[in-house]
């Protein structure tokens, strides 16, 4: 089964990208440890980086060194720190963080919450200072979907912070998007939210959804987290019309969408990562 970054390069999945070129792909972190922090990976799926031959391995260093001069002209840092840890996803990767201090290479750290709008202007920036060019048109640096539009200040506020768990940690991010009226087809909605056509799509009701979360003695462990996530529950549910949940794809990664409607027609609501192998 490919890996999340082979689905990455074959289009199957979105990503903050900030260079590419006919071997290698640099994209945003999208569970960073600090702004800007960025994956560089070769398209060759290949589990271990010292798998790679020689010149693979030297090619790929050289376009990370691009990637990391853009990286450190667009982000305010001391010095761009690089790591291979090879213990996540079984696609060769490099780590480029921005570092002003030790501790914001501490992969033990809890990883931060980057809202979508700033996502796309750190990667739109980082493309425009790396050498040579970032190899992707202005379109595809960060720019935002067509059906992208302004998220509630209130949702944002109700799902700051929040993780969701499946087999592993993903964070919840609030988002909107500009929609037609009336009943959605799996087609239009897969092309609302920039999914590939042809992904399975499934409803779930979203009491159901978050049944996990909301149970005071759930996989959180923490009531105070489960509190939070039942008043969001009562949010959508009682600030949305007809919220429900998308399962966009097939396993081990599927994207869910919490969704409903604004008062103005909005599609409003979160989305975040499932991994079920």
């Amino acid at each position: 089964m490919p890996s999340i970054f082979s689905r990455i390069v074959s289009g199957e999945l979105p990503a903050y990208k900030v260079a590419e070129d006919g071997r290698h792909l640099a994209f945003l972190d999208i569970t960073p440890l600090v702004e800007g922090h960025v994956l560089v990976i070769p398209k060759k799926e290949i589990d271990y980086i010292f798998d790679l031959t020689a010149d693979e391995l030297a090619a790929l260093h050289v376009f990370a060194q691009r990637v990391a001069k853009g990286l450190g002209a667009a982000v305010p840092c001391k010095r761009v720190g690089v790591a291979v840890i090879g213990l996540e996803v079984p696609h060769a990767h490099i780590h480029l963080v921005p570092l002003n201090k030790v501790g914001d290479i501490n992969f033990t750290s809890p990883k931060i919450k980057v809202p979508e709008a700033r996502m796309q202007e750190l990667a739109a920036a980082i493309a425009a200072k790396v050498d040579g060019g970032s190899g992707l048109s202005e379109e595809k640096a960060g720019a935002a979907p067509a059906s992208a539009a302004a998220v509630p200040p209130e949702l944002q506020r109700q799902v700051a912070g929040l993780h969701f768990m499946s087999e592993s940690e993903a964070p919840l991010e609030a988002v909107a998007y500009a929609a037609p009226g009336g009943e959605l087809s799996n087609a239009a909605l897969l092309k609302l939210l920039g999914e590939p056509a042809d992904a399975n799509v499934e409803t779930v009701e979203l009491t159901h959804f978050l049944r996990n979360h909301t149970a005071d003695d759930g996989v959180l462990g923490d009531v105070a987290l489960a509190n939070r996530y039942k008043a969001l529950q009562m949010f959508l549910k009682q600030e949305l019309d007809g919220t429900q949940v998308y399962r966009v794809g097939t396993g081990p990664q599927i994207h869910a969408y919490a969704l409903g409607r604004t008062m103005d027609g909005t599609l409003a609501g979160f989305k975040t990562v499932l991994t079920e192998t």
